[in-house]
């Protein structure tokens, strides 16, 4: 059986991530920080039979991280999708930059893919598809950014991108596939109302993405519809 492990499973496109690796078949692990309150992914497990299972992870705690590989061990995962990540301060500028806000968005969306990814890289490496995937954005594309604004948010994206490019040539060596995705402005918690995609055609966009890459894909930057974004 194909399996998948998502962090920040509990909301938004993790939540969907779930949805759709489940209806496919797949064996998920489910990671969230408070499994006892994701009551929608709880349903999805209930009805999955046993195929979704829910796992406790802060990803801003390696304690954490390292109780979930001792929970999990040697398991072989064909997909592990650094889902979970934070806005921070959205409205940080010139003169109005949280230094402490920006340092916690650092931890979560920086450190935490790195946790991650440090600690079950031998799990994606004993897989069939070897598959490490980081839900970055195009926010932190240095190339295409004009902006004056948002700099804590995009700075975060900007540094994992780097971490996933490093990574990338680190374990390619071994077959690992290490890609970067922009999931679109997407109808979410973070993304508010107003944007452009839903979960559903963001999360399956990048699914199928996911499912054609191949070793020249190795250390790329893509959009959830595939086109390639510039670092």
């Amino acid at each position: 059986m194909q399996t998948v492990m998502i962090t920040g499973a509990s909301r938004g496109i993790g939540l969907e991530f779930v949805s759709q690796y489940n209806a496919d078949g797949w064996r998920v692990f489910a990671c969230c920080r408070t499994p006892g309150q994701a009551d929608e992914l709880a349903d999805i497990a209930s009805q999955s039979a046993g195929r979704v299972t829910l796992h406790q992870l802060d990803v801003d705690d390696g304690a954490s991280v390292a109780a979930l590989k001792f929970e999990l061990g040697d398991q072989p995962m064909d997909v592990l999708l650094n889902n979970a990540g934070i806005i921070g301060q959205r409205d940080s500028g010139r003169g109005g930059v949280d230094y402490e806000a920006w340092q916690d968005c650092i931890v979560t969306n920086v450190f935490g893919p790195m946790r991650v990814s440090e600690v079950f890289a031998d799990n994606v490496a004993a897989s069939k598809q070897k598959k490490l995937i980081t839900i970055s954005s195009k926010m932190g594309s240095i190339g295409e950014t004009q902006a004056t604004n948002s700099i804590v948010y995009r700075s975060s994206k900007a540094a994992v991108n780097m971490v996933m490019k490093v990574l990338a040539n680190d374990l390619g060596a071994q077959g690992v596939i290490v890609t970067s995705f922009h999931p679109g402005w997407v109808r979410t918690d973070m993304g508010g109302s107003a944007a452009d995609i839903s979960a559903e055609q963001s999360a399956g966009g990048i699914r199928q993405v996911i499912a054609g890459l191949g070793d020249a894909d190795n250390g790329g930057f893509r959009n959830y519809d595939g086109t390639v974004i510039q670092w």
